[in-house]
């Protein structure tokens, strides 16, 4: 016959289980922050801060002039990245004066052996 465990022991099991739930719940909740939150309680509002209709919608010189700057650094980034991310792509000079020299196939270059 299996043997039965004493009052102590389910109270045990009981409350492991209840914390293994509780655990699980959790982590579902920090693994899916898509799922809605769901509250028991029928007085539990929430309000909005960023939408609401008295929120003021403005911006200052300054503001709109540090938005400015940094709109156009990370601009200067993504070009200096998609430089480094694609060396296959030509250079592109807005000086008519910049000119380069091709030392491999230059006619004074010397004659060299193919192996």
């Amino acid at each position: 016959a299996p043997e039965q465990e004493s009052v102590e022991e389910a109270e045990e099991r009981a409350a492991v289980l209840a914390d293994a739930q509780a655990l699980k719940e959790q982590a579902v909740w920090h693994a899916h922050p898509e799922l809605p939150v769901v509250s028991s309680d029928p007085t539990a509002t929430a309000r909005c801060y960023f939408d609401r209709a008295s929120a003021p919608e403005q911006e200052s010189v300054e503001e709109a002039e540090e938005r400015a700057a940094v709109l156009a650094d990370a601009q200067a980034l993504k070009e200096q990245a998609v430089w480094h991310a694609h060396p296959e792509l030509p250079v592109v000079s807005s000086d008519p004066t910049a000119t380069a020299r091709c030392y491999f196939d230059r006619a004074s270059a010397p004659e060299q052996e193919s192996v």
